[in-house]
């Protein structure tokens, strides 16, 4: 295989839950060295976090944890020990980059702002994902990503319009924020590249969330419209639902948006006496009695699989798609299979374990997962010897005196 792009590049995480996490598998999964920073007074909270494998709950068996940390070092420090100072000051001065997503202040009270890592690392990059950035009013809020959909305007947005606003998933910036941490970490990594100086990155999860609400935000900009929940309708489009078909809760997606989407839907179904009025003839039409036309699909959609109607709807050229549940994604999915998006690694404790791939492919050097997950200070010594020529005595006696803990 060719050399990977990020391969050489050396990675120091203090990180935990989501954000942090999926912000270094980027950089491991395309060949960086990644030491996670842990400890056991203070655990991943994710690595306390149902599912476990084979639903015997412990520390090093948190799927939702493999899922994000496969082929990372973990490398156990007790940060409150005075002694584990000189071994984070070797960490950094091995590191290029660093990551964190500890709640604003914790670095700075912990002695490792960036003012106090470039002292020890002047080329050194640091990044930190927080909630809301590491400045303005409302910086030291600390939360989560479930939090921060309501705050952003997710909640709002989501849901049926006479029930409670709803969340998109249980922490969906998390999973938004490491694209851009990656690609700011990139055009840093140019600028060292460049002039030989590090630099500070602060990301607020915040932010880019609101980004990708954009079309809500221009709408009450340029209309001063106000948009709400809809339940699966879209102004724009007719039929657009997700409607019921044979079997057991099983569904298929439909989107009609044009007057040809609609000539060709209403041929699927047979074009049926419902179809040929004036009452849908035309989008603005449809919209007004939507509700009527959405039992009228679902009638027919009722008398199919899923499958049926997403083929012939395609055939004919009307966006469709099944409604697949988590065990269809990952074992029946031919798409995800072909591009090899699910990966099967050895854990020592869990056994054979589903990791995820990134979701692109670099077509010269494409992305390897190599390890799963790692127990918690699994490869404290590794790190401290191998990677920082930490002589024996001075790993021993560190050791003994619970700095590695």
């Amino acid at each position: 295989m060719s050399r990977q792009v990020f391969e050489g590049l050396k990675v120091v995480g203090f990180v935990q839950a989501g954000v942090g996490p999926s912000t270094l598998k980027v950089l491991n999964d395309h060949g960086a060295v990644v030491v996670r920073v842990e400890s056991i007074h203070r655990p991943d909270n994710l690595r306390l976090a149902y599912p476990f494998q084979d639903n015997i709950p412990g520390i090093n068996r948190g799927g939702h944890f493999a899922f994000a940390n496969n082929d990372k070092l973990s490398m156990s420090l007790n940060l409150k020990h005075p002694r584990s100072r000189g071994v984070v000051a070797k960490l950094l001065e091995w590191a290029d980059i660093l990551v964190e997503n500890y709640a604003p202040g914790v670095m700075a009270r912990l002695e490792l702002s960036y003012e106090d890592v470039k002292k020890i690392n002047p080329s050194i990059i640091m990044i930190s994902l927080s909630q809301q950035g590491q400045t303005g009013p409302h910086s030291l809020l600390p939360g989560y990503g479930p939090q921060l959909q309501g705050l952003a305007g997710f909640c709002e947005l989501t849901g049926w319009p006479d029930r409670p606003p709803s969340l998109v998933s249980r922490s969906y910036p998390d999973y938004i924020a490491p694209r851009y941490g990656v690609i700011a970490l990139i055009a840093a990594l140019d600028y060292r590249r460049r002039t030989g100086k590090g630099q500070y990155i602060d990301i607020s999860e915040y932010e880019v969330s609101v980004h990708w609400l954009v079309p809500a935000i221009l709408d009450y900009t340029v209309n001063r419209r106000n948009q709400s929940r809809s339940g699966n309708r879209c102004p724009y489009a007719a039929p657009h639902g997700a409607y019921p078909c044979r079997g057991q809760d099983k569904w298929c997606v439909i989107t009609v948006f044009t007057d040809e989407q609609w000539k060709a839907f209403c041929r699927v179904i047979g074009n049926p006496e419902w179809t040929k009025g004036e009452k849908f003839g035309t989008l603005l039409a449809r919209k007004r009695s939507e509700t009527e036309l959405d039992r009228f699909v679902g009638d027919w959609t009722i008398e199919h699989t899923a499958q049926e109607v997403m083929t012939m709807m395609q055939e004919a050229g009307v966006p469709a798609g099944v409604v697949r549940d988590s065990q269809e994604v990952v074992d029946y999915c031919p798409q995800l299979k072909h591009r090899h998006f699910f990966w099967e690694l050895y854990h020592p404790e869990m056994g054979r374990v589903t990791n995820r791939g990134p979701s692109f492919i670099l077509s010269e050097t494409p992305a390897e997962l190599r390890k799963a997950a790692p127990c918690l200070g699994e490869h404290t010594q590794y790190v401290c010897q191998e990677l920082l020529s930490m002589p024996d005595e001075e790993f021993i006696e560190l050791l003994n005196d619970k700095v590695f803990e």
